[in-house]
């Protein structure tokens, strides 16, 4: 299966919501920093909050707060959320749909990346995906330092 931008705009917003916690996150300034149609953002949004990821907050400094702590939501939930299913093939999901069921050599290869592919999600925080974001940050601050003078000796 393949992530839809859907779900990948859907971590980016948790991410950058979760960044500035505690304050309520406008969603316009969501789409500006992401580089997201507000629109769009707005439709994931409507689906992460009936989730329950993140909650409206009113008034002049509203926007979008996290529902839950940082710790408490995996990649696999928001994408689960945002997606659906994420079997590679439809019988992993449903047996009844293929006649070979049972009997394919395909069958464990399928199963193998299913799990593999929800252990990494399952295993991945909001927290993890917020300090990696900060260290990316990090890392462009280092190299927009100005370099030491060089010293030329004759």
């Amino acid at each position: 299966m393949w992530v839809s931008t859907k779900a990948q705009y859907g971590l980016r917003a948790l991410v950058e919501i979760g960044l500035r916690q505690p304050k309520a996150v406008p969603l316009k300034d969501v789409a500006d920093v992401q580089g997201i149609s507000q629109h769009y953002l707005e439709q994931i949004a409507a689906q992460l909050r009936r989730s329950g990821f993140i909650r409206s907050v009113r008034g002049a400094k509203g926007g979008y707060k996290l529902g839950r702590p940082v710790e408490r939501i995996t990649a696999l939930e928001v994408v689960e959320a945002l997606e659906g299913s994420l079997a590679p093939v439809t019988c992993l999901e449903d047996p009844q749909s293929c006649w070979q069921t049972g009997n394919c050599s395909t069958e464990i290869l399928w199963k193998k990346v299913d799990d593999a592919m929800r252990g990494v999600l399952q295993q991945t925080t909001l927290k993890d995906l917020i300090e990696e974001r900060k260290q990316i940050e990090a890392r462009k601050l280092v190299q927009l330092e100005p370099a030491p003078p060089v010293v030329y000796s004759r």
